[in-house]
């Protein structure tokens, strides 16, 4: 976890400037500011804790329940500012909104978006009548057949040389994909994860070695 005595805190006046960050999305949530007393007790009891110019102390969700687990906390090189990793327990905005920074912060992250879905279905019984993906996740046989049809009409597009149908064709994989990881009790952080894993140790995105 982070040493608090690697901060700059008086660089800004006793805080230092926060980024928080879906640890599992990558989308940044919200920016605010926090001193070395909000930092301890981030730390010490897991969840965020920031500086308010009119509250003080501030304890991300204490009022909306939407509060913020703390997955990591990292300084930057300068030691004046915080990567904070997290895991959001509802909006992040006081809009309602899943980022400060509204829909536009969500774009890039429209496989973590679509994971989230999945995760939904597999863990509610009672997903909309007809629901496909919980058909797939209750029929391995089905999942199965269909990511090997959809791996073989993404194989065809390319062969064709059609921009607009590959892209189609390969969305049609990855969630037929990402349907079979959580089947299977993984899921897109894990993914996320390893390929980063793979690129710390410098190794293809394909394999490590």
């Amino acid at each position: 976890m982070l040493d608090l005595d690697t901060l700059d805190f008086e660089k800004s006046g006793g805080r230092v400037t926060v980024v928080t960050q879906d640890a599992d999305s990558g989308v940044v949530l919200m920016i605010a500011y926090a001193d070395r007393s909000a930092l301890e007790h981030s730390i010490t009891t897991g969840e965020m804790h920031y500086t308010s110019r009119t509250r003080g102390l501030w304890h991300k969700g204490a009022t909306s329940g939407n509060r913020l687990r703390v997955v990591s906390l990292t300084a930057d090189c300068d030691g004046d500012a915080v990567l904070a990793r997290v895991r959001p327990l509802g909006p992040a905005c006081h809009t309602g909104q899943t980022s400060c920074f509204g829909e536009p912060a969500l774009v890039p992250d429209a496989l973590a978006a679509l994971d989230h879905t999945i995760a939904e279905r597999a863990r509610d019984a009672s997903a909309p009548t007809g629901s496909y993906t919980r058909r797939l996740l209750q029929d391995r046989n089905l999942r199965l057949k269909k990511i090997g049809e959809e791996a073989a009409e993404f194989i065809t597009a390319c062969t064709d040389g059609d921009p607009a149908r590959v892209a189609a064709e390969a969305a049609d994989l990855v969630y037929h994909t990402l349907v079979a990881m959580h089947a299977a009790g993984s899921d897109w952080p894990s993914l996320v994860r390893t390929l980063a894993a793979r690129r710390a140790q410098g190794s293809s995105p394909a394999r490590v070695g």
